[in-house]
């Protein structure tokens, strides 16, 4: 059995965060989402692995090679114009035999629902069960039998969502032959599906109990909180008399916790890192290589992402902080608003009461510096000193 993945799109909804890199490889726990799938993957039997890649493409196959330190093999197909998943699954005609399993680089679930999916023999969706379909694909069903297969429709005639991984056997590929542009201009797969449908060819499904669904940068928050309750704690670092760890924490190769740090788990910390002195981390927290946190610095429910400093006097809680950001002494993240009603960001409901910002990679902030919640912070950006910034920030601004 070979997994084809989807990973060529850049992922246009998690800007800022995906100016520099593509949407599969923004970090959850400090591993990229692809590899947290392929971890699974594995884990389900699978061994060789065809990754299809385009945005930034050389982040992920440097990142990967051939799949060796896992202990599977990988090859590429480069997707020059994301024209589309069905265009992607085309690309791969030559690499697969038979039944493979095919998913979208960015689907977070376990190997057990794996399982039941190359289980199967004919083409297979995987389904679950959702309260909310909106801008998610919904599938009609009778019995163990696909009906139909609707993108993103006003009136769901059903709960159950696409998940993103399917068993396809060699019958999708003439359907793909057939498949005309979507309104969105793209070759789609739930289209080719719906032809195989047409033709009599029955389409199973199977459902899944665990799923993640990563639309927005505010989803990754969830994920990283749901993959590190489960998360196994190692220390390879040093730990300075008086520093206080309590419940899983994970510490890296050369980082160093300082006096009278105090971090409550789950959190991970990566390699080569200052962490403290008289620093507090909280719990669900994902701290990169090579970042420096300092003294009476306080970060809680947060990703920070390699090489970030914030080393004096910040406060950072349920934000995600880019590569290689400097936040000056005093700046200062909001999560909360004073009505305490859920927060906006970018004008989209993030249905979090606890919300603050999303800052982009290489942002540099003056000192008392004061971010209000729902900020979306792009790339580049510089925030003098003292200055109050809040909603939409594109790459390169400087405000003062």
């Amino acid at each position: 059995m070979k997994a084809v993945i989807l990973a060529a799109g850049e992922g246009n909804r998690m800007r800022p965060l995906t100016y520099t890199r593509p949407k599969v490889m923004l970090p959850l726990a400090n591993k990229p989402i692809l590899e947290h799938l392929l971890i699974e993957l594995k884990k389900a039997g699978v061994k060789e692995f065809t990754i299809v890649v385009g945005y930034h493409g050389e982040t992920i196959r440097q990142h990967f090679g051939d799949g060796a330190r896992w202990g599977v093999s990988i090859d590429y197909v480069t997707q020059r114009k994301q024209l589309g998943t069905a265009h992607a699954v085309k690309m791969v005609e030559g690499f697969v035999k038979g039944k493979f399993l095919l998913a979208n680089g960015d689907v977070l679930l376990k190997a057990k629902d794996i399982e039941k999916i190359v289980a199967k023999h004919n083409v297979t969706l995987s389904l679950i069960e959702m309260k909310d379909t909106k801008d998610l694909g919904v599938v009609e069903v009778v019995g163990n039998k696909i009906k139909a297969i609707h993108e993103k429709v006003a009136k769901p005639p059903s709960n159950l969502v696409n998940a993103g991984v399917y068993l396809l056997t060699p019958e999708i590929f003439p359907a793909i032959a057939k498949t005309e542009k979507s309104p969105r201009g793209e070759y789609e797969l739930t289209d080719s599906l719906q032809i195989l449908l047409s033709e009599d060819n029955p389409i199973s499904w199977v459902k899944i109990d665990q799923w993640l669904n990563l639309s927005y940068p505010w989803d990754l928050l969830t994920a990283n909180e749901s993959l590190m309750a489960g998360m196994e704690e190692q220390r390879l670092g040093t730990v300075e008399e008086n520093a206080v760890l309590k419940g899983r924490v994970s510490i890296g190769k050369g980082t160093t916790v300082r006096a009278n740090s105090y971090i409550q788990g789950p959190v991970v910390i990566g390699d080569n890192c200052d962490i403290g002195p008289n620093c507090f981390i909280r719990p669900s927290t994902a701290i990169g290589d090579n970042c420096h946190i300092g003294g009476a610095v306080e970060v809680k429910n947060s990703i920070v992402m390699q090489g970030s400093k914030i080393p004096h006097h910040n406060y950072i809680g349920d934000s995600i902080i880019g590569e290689e950001c400097n936040l000056g002494a005093g700046t200062k993240i909001a999560n909360l608003r004073l009505d305490k009603k859920e927060i906006t960001a970018g004008n989209i409901d993030t249905k979090r009461r606890k919300f603050g910002a999303i800052i982009g990679d290489s942002v540099q902030t003056g000192i008392n510096a004061s971010i209000n919640v729902g900020s979306l912070i792009g790339d580049h950006a510089f925030i003098g000193p003292g200055a109050m910034v809040g909603g939409v920030v594109l790459p390169g601004s400087q405000i003062f």
